[in-house]
């Protein structure tokens, strides 16, 4: 057999996607790339890796056994690399981050120069709710997370990063009449939550309860894109971050509805366990942060002050 590393990951990350397409994707290669180093790779072992029925590809139980030990080798030579780059002095080896949904639009900035400058560091970034990451947290799976409300049951070190502000939104086809309406005009809206489990979900139900207003539940919605994307169309309202919204404001798809107590201020914060035995590349990281949010705040999320 003559198989190669390259052929390895790409039955690999076929197995672990039950696609072609969707791994010629992340692998950045073209799809007949990618079937012709599967067709050479199967060409090698003559029983069957994989089964293709209608346009699905199924991965026979063989092909399974072949691609648990194409993940352990792909993993060694990852730590052969990072190995390497440490003995030249470099940063090496993974950071693995949890983020809920909304920060997904803040946590980019915040590691960019980071992992520009560490080349030998790769990324992982888990984008969920609120709920699993703080599980991937308390299970170790994560170095850190990103969130806009501290878990009660844990005890985190944490760096605050910045304002995460929740406003009430609606699309274009709303015409609201006065500067600081009522909540009572919650009572009035077709509103759209996200599901159980969201920060943001938890904080519009908070504000609703706080202020005694009784509502009817329109809509449940699993991501903040696709909430923002239902007011966009004019299928309701709802309190969003405004970290997500800023390009639908400027073009003016979505406006901002003014409501005494709004809007609802929290912050964002890298939290870590406390108990953790942080990497070199985590203390690296906290370093980072440390050193740079303001700058990366006035860079790139001045724009805040105007809301």
């Amino acid at each position: 057999m003559n198989y190669t590393l390259h052929q390895l990951e790409i039955f690999h990350k076929i197995a672990v996607l039950k696609s072609v397409t969707k791994a010629s994707e992340e692998l950045f290669l073209t799809q007949p790339a990618v079937s012709i180093q599967l067709k050479k790779f199967q060409d090698q072992f003559q029983s069957p890796l994989f089964e293709v029925v209608g346009r699905k590809i199924y991965i026979t139980e063989f092909g399974e056994e072949i691609a648990k030990a194409a993940a352990n080798i792909l993993e060694e030579v990852h730590a052969l690399n990072y190995k390497a780059l440490s003995f030249q002095g470099e940063l090496a080896g993974k950071l693995k981050i949890a983020i809920v949904s909304t920060a997904k639009y803040a946590m980019p900035y915040f590691l960019g120069d980071f992992m520009k400058e560490h080349t030998g560091v790769d990324l992982i970034m888990d984008v969920t709710n609120k709920a699993e990451v703080v599980r991937s947290l308390e299970n170790n799976d994560v170095d850190f997370a990103m969130v806009s409300t501290i878990p009660k049951n844990l005890k985190i070190d944490r760096v605050q990063l910045m304002e995460n502000k929740l406003h009430l939104v609606g699309g274009k086809q709303y015409t609201h009449t006065g500067k600081n309406l009522s909540p009572k005009i919650f009572e009035q809206l077709p509103l759209i939550y996200r599901e159980q489990g969201s920060a943001t979900r938890n904080a519009m139900e908070r504000f609703i309860a706080s202020n005694k207003i009784s509502t009817y539940k329109k809509m449940e919605l699993t991501s903040n894109e696709a909430v923002k994307q239902a007011v966009v169309a004019g299928l309701g309202f709802s309190i969003m971050p405004l970290i997500g919204i800023k390009n639908e404001l400027n073009n003016g798809d979505l406006q901002i509805i003014p409501v005494k107590d709004l809007p609802i201020v929290t912050n964002w914060n890298l939290i870590w366990l406390s108990s953790k035995n942080l990497s070199s590349i985590a203390k690296h990281f906290v370093e980072h942060i440390n050193e740079s949010k303001s700058k990366i705040m006035q860079t790139h999320f001045n724009w805040f002050n105007d809301y």
